[in-house]
């Protein structure tokens, strides 16, 4: 068993041994002067004496020089006297080992007599040779040895049981057997000559590798510390390497490794750093105590100070090196995290190469692992973790694949940043793509891993540059969530773009940010919430295991196409299929997240990486890529197009996802949105909300603008409106299959409804749900010209030309070109009629009258069908309480009517018989899309006067003729044949504020004066029209109102019978008329005398 157990060590472990008498690995001890030591564990300055029991002093005095008396002291020698006064205080005289240690321990710049040399080398070698020693372990050790059961079946008397125990000596309770091993170790450690083993496995690396002489004679008295720092060197190098020149043997590789372990708890035994770091220790760690890797770790925390010393840092660096290739390196960590190991079973498995279980990013993998699935990891190990994260984070060159695979990336960008994670940094930016160059994809995937290993993610502070950088910003903005806390990168996020955010913190914040959105698990708070539902809905493997179906990369994708289907194709979505609300929580946080930047999704960035390059190259503000995008959709190539769209349609469904417009729109939110803004699942009701907000005083620009580019790219497809998508896709499919642009969409639905409606037919094809989201996009659709393509492109030209100062939105782009209809371009004119049809048809989508009149609206036409509200605000027109800016909008909307029969519905419908009887060769000659000027309107007229119309008809046009009785501007065909003689004879009337019919009066009674016949002949028909209802005449039938109620209130209005009455009136000499009645009666019977003959 001990045999077996041996070969083991040996092998395997590279086990330290103490060699067989005479010779040491094979070198004849009188062949000449041995190297002096270079490793102890106590400073010369210790006094020795007090720590190593009486049997070991006696001990090494006899075994020393066997042919002596026993109490043979060192520094009774001739040869090391004269050193001895030098360099060692006269207490440490009377031990040997104490004087050992002084003498090895001296400053490198000094050097003592050879034969000293010589003493010391045979005295060391008897020591660990002497099988007396082995008798002093047995004794001191008694105890120690029955508990460690490896050291206990070692075969007695041949040297094995002091290297068990040396190897053992962590878990050595026992003060004096501890002492006793620790003073072995110092002896060992001294000269690499001592290891047993060392030299055979490592003799020819030694040679190949120029790592110093193995002859004995060599002067320099440090030089055997020396020759293991190369080796060390060697190897670390050889890891950055792609070419292995001299690749070192792996049994040798092993014994380095192992030497570095067994030196892990105490720097001195490490001789070349000793010697490096001996000022800096005084400087940095003068008051702490060496043992358990205390001055190591006190080192490397102090490694990036300007007053570290550079061999120093150089010879800390190179064994942080070797603690990333062997975790065991560190005694730290080894001692803390070992139950921790077991228990995760990240132990080294013999199956594996070695090379690979001991690495430190495999022991923090697989502890992480454990911590983020909730495991538990005692707090001890977790401290030491984050002690070598941090580690990993501060120097690059820890990680040798970051050495090998991104050596071109920081010679040509990152040179000369070393210190505090800046160089890392600096790659990380490159990677991210921040400058024109980019880095190799192998690289890129180095620090992938190393971001991994060092899970910055789970603590800020273990990333320097960025805990650094953003330290105010933490303090001001997130000073309610406790340090170290995930959260921490959450808070720093959401403060992006703010003026809490300082540039360096925005800079190295996105630079992680960037790497750490490329895999899920590397944001422990969406990996806490999401594991469960990860493993259930995307196959998803251990922490740090990763899947070909499924990198991690694209579980994030997975996660929230479930977060936010909650419907497919119509059918319900199986409930097991959809997330937990937690995890759709931290879904939608980090959706959020990433609308900050483009670079933060992984796939929107590699898909269209082409499309940024094309068209957004100049887009560099915050959101500005994304909106860039989402203009140029149609332009994308298709895997772009495909990317974004889905983004979109996500956005559309939960607006919050856009941060930065949530942000700008606070304050509106806040006054007027407040109820949806705060429901946990949005679907899509807040961005209605602030779309019918967009003119409150709490709009500010910057929401407008995102709000309005928001409602243009949802004009691209119906897919990006997930209220309407969701009410409407089983018509879509039905009624206007093939049909995506959602404009198109609303167009076919709304034809459909309105066609539907006109024909009366007895069911609407469009659904009722699908009906109520239409009206809500056809208003938003109704208040920015921009937002209806089929309006605007063909208004483009007309629009910098005639309104070439109004605004969009409020729908003031749409009246102003209403209202130059006269000189827009033909095209423009066609739509904005059609416009129009449609608005007189269905006014609620007029949203300039709806705007205006909307306190009159509530006043007088609460119960009236929406359809109606034209038709109930000229009815209450000239009411007292009427609102001036509304009558203006309504006298507008009349005049508009008033140019053609078919902006008309309710005259349309009364008349539909009339028009084509009397009116139909005006009909044969009318365009489909462009104003008739009031012609079948006029030629209705003209029948009404001859009393042939229906009565539904009669009704309608008397309504138009008293109107434009009042108002000349209602009658088109008036005032485009008597623009001028208005101008030259009644321009006083027409400059009134308030029309009353003084222009049709004016014109009466200057008609001898008109010289145009086509003028001359519209005031005829005005009187002719007159004479068949004194309605039409206001100036007669004011003057003749109390007449018209004492001598005709029996007379039913209409078809000329109320004027009749009156006239009867004039001529009955019995009946006396007001004078004001009279004389105008009597005008007019000379102004239709004059037009009979004319």
């Amino acid at each position: 068993m001990a045999a077996y157990s041996r070969t083991q060590l040996l092998l395997l472990l590279s086990l330290l041994c103490l060699c067989g008498s005479g010779s040491v690995l094979g070198l004849k001890v009188a062949s000449g002067p041995a190297e002096p030591p270079n490793p102890p564990v106590l400073r010369a300055a210790d006094p020795p004496a007090k720590d190593a029991p009486a049997a070991v002093a006696a001990a090494a005095a006899g075994a020393s020089q066997p042919r002596r008396a026993t109490g043979w002291k060192l520094s009774e020698e001739e040869a090391c006297r004269e050193d001895l006064t030098r360099f060692c205080p006269k207490h440490t005289w009377t031990n040997n080992l104490a004087v050992l240690e002084c003498l090895q321990d001296r400053r490198e710049e000094t050097e003592i007599a050879p034969d000293c040399n010589h003493l010391l080398w045979n005295y060391k070698l008897n020591l660990t040779t002497d099988p007396k020693f082995e008798s002093v372990a047995t004794e001191v050790c008694k105890s120690t040895i029955a508990e460690i059961k490896e050291c206990n079946e070692e075969e007695r008397g041949r040297g094995y049981l002091v290297s068990c125990l040396v190897d053992h000596r962590g878990n050595i309770s026992e003060y004096q057997c501890n002492q006793y091993i620790t003073k072995m170790t110092s002896i060992i450690f001294s000269d690499y000559r001592l290891i047993c083993g060392f030299m055979d496995k490592c003799k020819e690396d030694i040679n190949n590798l120029h790592c110093g002489s193995i002859n004995i004679g060599h002067k320099d008295v440090h030089s055997q510390g020396e020759v293991i720092a190369c080796l060390e060197k060697a190897l670390v190098r050889e890891a950055e390497q792609q070419d292995h020149v001299r690749p070192i043997k792996e049994e040798c590789q092993r014994s380095i490794l192992r030497v570095a372990e067994l030196s892990s708890d105490d720097f001195h035994l490490d001789r070349h750093l000793y010697f490096s770091c001996r000022d800096d220790r005084e400087r940095f760690c003068q008051n702490t105590q060496a043992g358990e890797g205390k001055v190591y770790k006190c080192l490397f925390n102090h490694k990036f100070e300007e007053a570290m010393s550079e061999k120093c840092r150089d010879a800390l660096t190179t064994r942080q090196k070797l603690i990333s290739q062997d975790y065991r390196v560190s005694y730290s960590l080894a001692k803390a995290c070992k139950l921790d190991l077991r228990k995760q079973r990240c132990s080294l498995d013999t199956n594996l190469p070695r090379a690979r279980e001991a690495r430190l990013s495999y022991l923090l993998l697989c502890l992480e692992a454990a911590v983020h699935r909730g495991r538990p990891v005692s707090g001890e190990c977790q401290g030491e973790m984050l002690d070598y994260r941090r580690m990993l984070m501060e120097d690059f060159s820890l990680s040798p694949e970051i050495v090998l695979h991104c050596r071109t990336e920081i010679e040509a960008h990152c040179s000369g940043l070393h210190r505090k994670g800046r160089t890392l940094h600096c790659l990380m930016r490159i990677g991210r793509g921040d400058r024109s160059t980019t880095v190799d994809s192998v690289c890129q995937s180095a620090l992938q891993t190393l971001i991994q290993s060092a899970d910055p993610g789970a603590d800020y502070r273990i990333d320097r540059a960025l805990n650094e950088a953003c330290e105010s910003v933490i303090q001001t903005a997130c000073k309610h969530i406790r340090n170290g806390d995930p959260m921490i990168l959450s808070c720093l996020m959401e403060h992006l773009y703010t003026e809490k955010m300082v540039e360096d913190c925005e800079h190295r914040l996105l630079e992680l940010q960037y790497f750490i959105s490329r895999d899920w698990k590397l944001d422990p708070v969406l990996y806490k919430k999401c594991q469960g539902d990860a493993a259930r809905l995307c196959h998803t493997h251990g922490w740090n295991e990763t899947s070909e179906l499924m990198p991690p990369g694209a579980v994030f994708s997975c996660l929230y196409r479930h977060a936010y289907r909650t419907e497919e194709q119509g059918r319900r979505v199986n409930p097991d299929e959809q997330l937990s609300r937690d995890c759709k929580v931290e879904v939608q946080r980090i959706l959020h997240q990433r609308a900050l930047d483009v670079k933060l999704d992984p796939e929107l960035q590699k898909r269209c990486m082409t499309d940024l390059g094309k068209w957004c190259s100049e887009k560099t503000d915050a959101g500005q890529e994304l909106e860039c995008l989402q203009d140029h959709l149609e332009d994308l190539v298709s895997a772009c197009r495909d990317v974004v769209g889905n983004l979109t349609e996500l956005e559309s469904e939960d607006i919050q996802i856009d941060a930065l417009l949530i942000r700008a729109c606070e304050p509106v939110t806040q006054a007027h949105c407040h109820d949806v803004a705060d429901n946990q699942i949005d679907t899509g009701d807040l961005m209605e909300c602030l779309v019918q907000n967009k003119h409150q005083k709490e709009m500010n620009e910057k929401c407008s603008v995102g709000v309005t580019h928001f409602q243009l790219v949802q004009m691209k497809d119906f897919r990006f409106s997930y209220k309407f998508k969701m009410a409407c896709k089983e018509d879509v499919l039905r009624l206007c299959p093939n049909i995506k642009k959602k404009v198109d969409v609303v167009i076919c639905l709304s034809t459909t409804v309105r066609n539907d409606t006109l024909q009366e037919a007895k069911e609407q094809r469009v659904s009722l749900k699908c009906r109520k989201q239409l009206r809500v996009e056809e208003l938003e659709m109704s208040e920015d010209i921009r937002l209806e393509p089929e309006l605007y492109d063909p208004c483009k030209s007309d629009i910098s030309r005639l309104c070439p100062n109004v605004a969009f939105g409020n729908a003031q782009m749409i009246e102003c070109l209403k209202e130059q209809k006269k000189q827009l371009s033909q095209r423009c004119h066609q739509r904005i009629f059609r416009l129009q049809e449609v608005e007189m048809t269905d006014p609620e989508l007029d949203y300039q009258l709806m705007r205006v009149c909307k306190q009159m609206i509530k006043r007088f036409c609460t119960d009236a069908d929406a359809r109606n509200v034209l038709q109930c605000l000229k009815q209450n027109k000239n009411s007292e309480l009427m609102d001036p800016k509304c009558k203006q909008m309504i006298t507008k909307r009349q005049i508009t009517q008033n140019t053609d029969y078919r902006l008309n519905p309710v005259l349309r419908k009364a008349c539909r018989a009339d028009i084509p009887k009397f009116c139909q060769p005006i009909l044969n000659k009318a365009s489909e899309d462009s104003e008739l000027e009031g012609q079948v309107v006029a030629c209705l007229k003209l029948k009404y006067a001859d009393q042939r119309l229906s009565p539904d008809c009669e009704d309608q046009i008397r309504v138009i003729l008293q109107e434009s009785a009042l108002d000349y501007r209602l009658d088109p065909q008036l005032q485009m044949h008597c623009s001028d003689e208005i101008s030259r004879l009644c321009a006083e009337e027409a400059a009134a504020q308030e029309q009353t019919g003084q222009v049709e009066e004016c014109l009466k009674v200057n008609l001898l004066k008109i010289k145009q016949d086509g003028c001359k002949k519209e005031v005829l028909n005005i009187l002719k029209e007159s004479k068949a209802d004194i309605f039409v005449d206001p100036v007669l039938h004011t003057a003749c109102a109390l007449d018209l109620k004492h001598h005709c209130a029996a007379i039913t209005p209409g078809r000329g019978r109320q004027m009749s009455c009156l006239m009867e009136a004039l001529q009955d000499k019995r009946v006396r008329l007001q004078p004001e009645c009279k004389k105008r009666l009597q005008d007019r019977i000379d102004m239709w005398s004059y037009a009979a003959k004319v």
